[in-house]
C-alpha cells in the first residue's frame, strides 16, 4: 500500500486518467472526489463486498442445481 499525504484541494493521479482529489478535511472525516472514465467502476469498499457476497450467494451448489435443472 502506498501511503500519501495531501492537503485540502491537492490531488493524486492513478494510470494517469484517475484523479483523486481532497477536498474537505472535518475532524477525522475526509471528503474526496475522484474524476474517472465513465466506465471504470468506483465503490466504496463496504458496497464493492456486498457485491460480491451476492454474487457469491447466487452461484451456491443451489442455484447450480437449479441451473442444472433447467437445462436438464
Amino acid at each position: 500500500m502506498l501511503a500519501l499525504s495531501r492537503k485540502k484541494n491537492e490531488a493524486i493521479v492513478i494510470n494517469n486518467d484517475i484523479e483523486i482529489t481532497v477536498l474537505e478535511v472535518k475532524g477525522d472525516q475526509v471528503k474526496i472526489g475522484i474524476s474517472a472514465p465513465k466506465e471504470v467502476p468506483i465503490y466504496r469498499k463496504e458496497v464493492y463486498i456486498q457485491i460480491q457476497e451476492a454474487n457469491k450467494a447466487s452461484v451456491d451448489a443451489d442455484g447450480m442445481e437449479a441451473l442444472k435443472n433447467l437445462f436438464g
